[in-house]
C-alpha cells in the first residue's frame, strides 16, 4: 500500500520502506525576515526560495514525524527566580503621562515582493513524471504513478498570494487565517481553485533564458597576479565555462540556476600566463587569479575601460 512520507522536504509517496529519503531533519527557522532550516546554513528572504532549499540528510521514508520541535519560550516558573522590581520613582504628586500605545502594524501586501510569473497550465507536450508535486502554493497534490487518459477530473486548490510571517504568526496574504506553528501553516487549505494542477508548466517559459549584458566587477593586484571578482549569483558550476583563451582575453560562459546567462569575451588590460591562471566559482561571484606574464602594474581590469590618472604602485615604496 502506498504511503506518504512526512519528512520535511520530502513528501513523496512510497511503497518500499527501505527506499532512500532525502529530507531536512531539523525544524524551520524564521528570524528577522530570514528563512531556513536549523540543520542547514542557507538563509533566504522569500518563501519560494526557502522551499527550494535542497534537503541535507539521507535516510529512509517514514510516516511518523520525528522532527524536533523549535525552541520553546522560557517557562513561567523562571519568573519566580527573577529579581524583584525596582522601587517606584517618586513623582511628588505630579502625574506621569505615558505615551499612547501604538497599534501593531502588519506587513502591507503591497510591500511584499511580487510573486514570480508562473504558467497558467501545463504544456500537453511535456510528460509529467510520476510523483511530481503541484507547483502552486498550498496545493500538496502529486502526479499519479500511471498517467491518466484525461486530466479533466483534477481540482487544484491553492494560495494565489504570498506567505506572510509577522511577529510569530504565519499565514497567506490572500487569506485571513493566521497560525503559530509551521506545520499548521503548511496545512492551511487554499482559497482559490483551478480545474487542473500545475506539474511541469509551459515549455516556452521554462526554456526561455535571460541574457545578462553587464555585471559588476572588481580587482586588486600583487606584484605577480591579478585577483578579479565578477559578481553574479547562483552560477551553475557544472555548466559554466571559463577559458583563458589567449594572454589578453578570457572567454566566459556563465549560466545561472535562475535561468540567466552571462556570455562574453573579457579583454584584459595586460598579458597573463594562461597555463598558471586559475578560477573558482562561489555562491555570489566568479573569482579569477590571473598570473601576470610581464609583472607590470594594471590600472584597470579590462582593456576597454577608461584608465584613471592614478599611479598604482605595487610593492613597498622607497625612501625619498
Amino acid at each position: 500500500m502506498a504511503e506518504r512520507c512526512v519528512h520535511k522536504g520530502c513528501g513523496k509517496t512510497f511503497t518500499d520502506p527501505q527506499e532512500e529519503c532525502v529530507y531536512h531533519p531539523g525544524p524551520p527557522i524564521f528570524h528577522e525576515g530570514q528563512k531556513g532550516w536549523k540543520c542547514c546554513k542557507p538563509r533566504f528572504l522569500t518563501f519560494d526560495e526557502f522551499l527550494s532549499i535542497l534537503p541535507c540528510t539521507t535516510g529512509k521514508h517514514s510516516t511518523i514525524d520525528d522532527t524536533p520541535k523549535p525552541d520553546s519560550p522560557p517557562s513561567p516558573e523562571l519568573s519566580e527566580k527573577l529579581p524583584p522590581p525596582p522601587n517606584r520613582i517618586p513623582t511628588n504628586g505630579n502625574v506621569l503621562r505615558l505615551p499612547a500605545p501604538r497599534a501593531p502594524q502588519s506587513a502591507s501586501p503591497a510591500a511584499l515582493s511580487p510573486a514570480p510569473p508562473e504558467s497558467d497550465s501545463d504544456d500537453p507536450s511535456i510528460p509529467v513524471p510520476p510523483g511530481t508535486g503541484c507547483r502552486r502554493r498550498g496545493c500538496n497534490a502529486t502526479s499519479p504513478v500511471e498517467s491518466p487518459l484525461s486530466r479533466g477530473d483534477e481540482k487544484c486548490v491553492y494560495h494565489p498570494g504570498q506567505a506572510l510571517f509577522h511577529e510569530g504568526s504565519k499565514g497567506w496574504t490572500c487569506c485571513k487565517r493566521r497560525v503559530l506553528e509551521f506545520d499548521e501553516f503548511m496545512k492551511i487549505e487554499g482559497c482559490k481553485g483551478k480545474s487542473n494542477h500545475l506539474f511541469v508548466g509551459s515549455k516556452r517559459k521554462s526554456e526561455q533564458e535571460e541574457a545578462v549584458s553587464e555585471i559588476r566587477h572588481d580587482f586588486y593586484q600583487t606584484p605577480t597576479s591579478i585577483i578579479a571578482s565578477l559578481f553574479l549569483k547562483k552560477i551553475d558550476k557544472d555548466r559554466a565555462k571559463v577559458e583563458f583563451a589567449s594572454p589578453t582575453a578570457v572567454l566566459l560562459d556563465l549560466p545561472t540556476a535562475d535561468n540567466k546567462r552571462y556570455k562574453t569575451e573579457l579583454p584584459l588590460f595586460g598579458h597573463i600566463d594562461t597555463a598558471r591562471s586559475t578560477y573558482k566559482i562561489m555562491g555570489t561571484k566568479l573569482e579569477m587569479t590571473l598570473v601576470k606574464a610581464d609583472g607590470l602594474s594594471w590600472s584597470t581590469l579590462r582593456s576597454d575601460e577608461q584608465r584613471t590618472s592614478e599611479i598604482i604602485q605595487v610593492g613597498r615604496a622607497g625612501r625619498a
